[in-house]
């Protein structure tokens, strides 16, 4: 089995269309997808009346989450997306995304970028606006070649020059949360550290300690020996271990199934999850 187990589509940053998704992931000829939009579900009905035959829908959420200070992710898997608390909280982090999109561009014109919100905002479209928007604006426009080149201190990484800070999820009421929603908790590319300043493993400890389910090990954003001290840290803290490609379309470099989940770790996430079950597909022939 091949299982990726975080992606993106247009219902957040990514550039695929969830139907879109779901059909590319047969093609790459994936058995298993999570699609872990940034803070929403709204990609999931779109992606479940797509899926092709032979390949599995996980439904899930990438939660934007700070810890002392600093930034980090947590994937949810197969929670009830109706629980009202959870539900709640995502809304005020998707309410906060706009203002915050307009104070990083506002940002950006007082450096002297010409960007516009407009500009912004079509590139969005109906998706939850954030920093990769931005950072295609910039790519539009000349200022950086690709979109991990916005990702720098000078432009729009944490702390950077046009950085703007939003309203995110204390990671322990997440996992409070996710787990009371009947779902399991993944901490999303720990040590990423080009994104920023990351997380110490004393906190995934606490994280640990708490209920968090796993971390996300092998990861573009991962090294070798990162994802080996990875490895080592999962096991003393008796955490599972997954990996994926972080997909977001065209906006980067990575496929579909550039990194993938041993199929033992997935069946253990389906086994701790009460709140959904993973979606097989019937939506349509799996691609030649």
């Amino acid at each position: 089995m091949r299982i990726d187990l975080h992606t993106h589509s247009t219902a957040s940053d990514g550039t695929d269309t969830p139907a879109e998704l779901v059909r590319n992931a047969a093609a790459a000829g994936l058995d298993v997808i999570a699609l872990t939009d940034h803070d929403t579900v709204r990609g999931h009905a779109a992606a479940i009346a797509a899926l092709p035959e032979g390949l599995t829908l996980v439904t899930g959420a990438e939660l934007s989450c700070r810890i002392d200070g600093v930034s980090l992710h947590m994937l949810g898997y197969l929670f009830d997306p109706d629980e009202p608390e959870l539900a709640r909280e995502r809304e005020l982090v998707r309410d906060d995304r706009v203002p915050r999109a307009r104070t990083m561009v506002r940002k950006l014109q007082e450096l002297g970028v010409p960007v516009e919100w407009e500009r912004v905002a079509r590139i969005a479209g109906d998706g939850s606006v954030g920093r990769p928007h931005i950072a295609t604006a910039l790519v539009e426009l000349g200022v950086v070649e690709t979109v991990s080149d916005a990702f720098t201190p000078e432009w729009l990484a944490n702390g950077g020059r046009a950085y703007a800070e939003k309203h995110e999820l204390d990671p322990f009421d997440a996992i409070r949360l996710v787990k009371a929603a009947g779902g399991v908790t993944v901490f999303a590319h720990p040590a990423a550290v080009k994104r920023g300043e990351v997380v110490p493993e004393s906190s995934i400890a606490r994280l640990a300690a708490a209920g968090l389910d796993g971390i996300e090990v092998d990861h573009m954003d991962h090294d070798e020996p990162t994802r080996a001290r990875l490895r080592g840290l999962a096991r003393d803290l008796g955490l599972l271990t997954t990996g994926s490609s972080d997909y977001h379309g065209s906006r980067k470099t990575v496929g579909l199934g550039a990194y993938t989940t041993d199929p033992e770790i997935y069946g253990e996430i389906t086994r701790r999850a009460t709140g959904a079950f993973p979606v097989p597909g019937a939506g349509g022939p799996r691609p030649a």
